[in-house]
C-alpha cells in the first residue's frame, strides 16, 4: 500500500507540537474548504486529505500509532494484539531447534499478518473505522421528512432525514466509513443528531405541551380562541367558567411519529387566565357590584 505522509500534507516537520498541527490544519481548512472552492475537485480532494492527516495527527494516541503503522494506523491494536500473540505463542517453543520449528504451526491469521510458514488462508481482511458526526438541527427541520447533505472527512453524504427523529438519537449508516483493509468492508457512518428547540412548545416524546392565554372574560363566560399548533391554526370552544391550569387535549396534533407515515403524537394546552390590568373606574366599579353579589 502506499504511504501518505500526513505531515507533508499538514506542510509541518514531524516533531512538531501539538499546538503547530492544530494552526497548521486550520490554516489549510480554511483554505480549501469546500464552501470556498465550490465545484473545485482538487481542493474538495486537498480538504479530505488535510482532515485524514488531523484525524490522524490532532490526537496523541493516534499520532503514535499512525508513526507506528503509517496509513494503516487505524488498525494498531488489531495488529498489536496480533502480534502480542505470536510472540506469545513462538515462547512456547524456546529450547527447540530451529529446525524443529516451522511456519504451518502458527494459525492462518498470523500468517496472513506478518508472514511466516505456509500462507493457506490469504490476507485477513479488517472492516474500516467508524466514523462519528453530529448533526444539530432545529425542531422544525425534523418536523418533516428532508434530504440534507452532510460533509465528513472531506466526503459529501447525500442522507434523508426521517421526520420524528428525537434529539440525542443515534443512527448508524452502513458504508459510510474509513475504507477497509486488505479488501475488508468500509466501516460505518455513526450520527447522533442534536435538536435545538426554538419554538413555543416544549416536546415529550411525540407529544407536544404548550401554554394558551385567555382574558378573564373569556374564561368566565366562554368562546373561541384560535392558536398556533406546530404547522398551522385552529379554533377552540372554551367552556364557561374555565379555570387557570385547566388542559385541553388536541389528539393528532403532536409531533410526528418517527418512521410512521401519517401517525402523530397528541398536543395538549394549559389555559392560563390573564387578569386584566388598568382598569378604570367604571370597570372598578362594576367589578364591585359583582362582588357584593356573590357575597349576598
Amino acid at each position: 500500500m502506499t504511504f501518505i505522509d500526513y505531515y507533508k500534507i499538514l506542510g509541518i516537520e514531524k516533531n512538531s507540537t501539538q499546538e503547530e498541527i492544530k494552526r497548521a490544519y486550520r490554516k489549510l481548512a480554511r483554505k480549501y474548504h469546500p464552501d470556498l472552492n465550490p465545484n473545485d475537485k482538487e481542493a474538495e480532494k486537498k480538504f479530505k486529505e488535510i482532515n485524514e492527516a488531523n484525524e490522524a495527527l490532532s490526537n496523541t494516541e493516534n499520532r503514535k500509532k499512525y508513526d507506528k503503522y503509517g496509513k494503516d494506523w487505524k488498525h494498531a491494536d488489531e495488529f498489536d494484539n496480533a502480534q502480542q500473540q505470536r510472540q506469545q505463542s513462538s515462547s512456547g517453543f524456546q529450547g527447540q531447534s530451529s529446525g524443529s520449528f516451522s511456519g504451518s504451526d502458527y494459525s492462518d491469521f498470523f500468517e496472513s499478518m506478518f508472514g511466516g510458514g505456509r500462507k493457506r488462508g490469504g490476507n485477513i481482511k479488517f472492516k474500516g473505522q467508524d466514523f462519528h458526526a453530529e448533526l444539530h438541527l432545529d425542531l422544525r427541520d425534523v418536523y418533516e421528512t428532508h434530504k440534507r447533505t452532510l460533509t465528513v472527512n472531506g466526503k459529501n453524504i447525500r442522507l434523508t432525514i426521517p421526520a420524528g427523529v428525537k434529539n440525542g438519537q443515534i443512527i448508524r449508516i452502513k458504508g459510510y466509513g474509513g475504507e477497509g483493509l486488505n479488501g475488508g468492508p468500509k466501516g460505518d457512518l455513526i450520527l447522533k443528531f442534536s435538536i435545538a428547540n426554538h419554538t413555543k412548545f416544549k416536546r415529550d416524546k411525540d407529544n407536544l405541551y404548550t401554554t394558551v392565554d385567555i382574558d378573564l372574560y373569556k374564561a368566565i363566560l366562554g368562546g373561541e380562541t384560535t392558536i398556533d399548533t406546530f404547522d398551522s391554526k385552529v379554533k377552540l370552544k372554551v367552556s364557561p367558567e374555565t379555570q387557570s391550569g385547566t388542559k385541553v387535549k388536541l389528539r393528532g396534533k403532536g409531533f410526528p411519529v418517527y418512521k410512521k407515515e401519517g401517525e402523530f403524537g397528541d398536543m395538549y394546552i394549559t389555559y392560563n387566565v390573564k387578569l386584566p390590568t388598568k382598569l378604570s373606574e367604571k370597570e372598578k366599579e362594576l367589578f364591585n357590584e359583582l362582588a357584593k353579589l356573590r357575597h349576598q
